[in-house]
């Protein structure tokens, strides 16, 4: 199982850099620049790389709240992560989800 490494202010997994502090994920083909909640999103994932982040979890780390009424916004964040990290965001190869359960970074 790939491992994630914390590397003065910036989490590796795999090839993937995230850097936390410029917030922007260094992959293969290139940098693409996130918003702070998708630099939150993405490291509540690469730190726990192929597990599944429950979406209690990642409402409650990247927004700061219980409330689990409307994970739409979740779901569009995941959405854009996708469609900057995924080669097919349609066909997700990276940030899977796990129905009923929530996302999971697979590398």
């Amino acid at each position: 199982m790939p491992r994630q490494k914390l590397i003065n202010k910036a989490l590796e997994v795999s090839g993937m850099i995230l850097d936390l502090e410029k917030a922007c994920l260094k992959k293969r083909d290139g940098e693409v620049h996130l918003t702070p909640k998708e630099t939150k999103l993405m490291a509540l994932l690469m730190k726990n790389v192929g597990k599944v982040v429950s979406r209690s979890e990642l409402m409650q780390e990247v927004w700061n709240t219980e409330y689990l009424g409307d994970t739409r916004t979740l779901d569009v964040h995941i959405c854009w992560l996708r469609q900057k990290i995924e080669d097919n965001p349609r066909v997700p190869e990276f940030i899977l989800t796990r129905r009923g359960q929530g996302y999971e970074l697979r590398i």
